[in-house]
């Protein structure tokens, strides 16, 4: 738990601002445990590094692949 909090915390309307979409997406995506997020009073928070795994897992390449290359030798 020490790391989550040493990177930034955002609210769900932070969160949505930043990718640019509604409230309620992010908020189904929470519920439906899609994203992980930590419920705190009555207001949810999402961790940047929680944001990025979940960016990075329904990106439609390796982050780490650079664009263009493929499997084949």
């Amino acid at each position: 738990m020490r790391q989550m909090l040493r990177k930034p915390m955002y609210t769900v309307h932070e969160a949505a601002e930043l990718l640019k979409v509604k409230e309620s997406t992010l908020r189904s995506l929470i519920n439906d445990k899609q994203l992980r997020a930590v419920k705190v009073g009555k207001e949810w928070r999402i961790a940047e590094i929680d944001l990025t795994e979940f960016l990075n897992e329904h990106a439609n390449r390796d982050p780490h692949r650079p664009e263009g290359s493929d499997d084949h030798a």
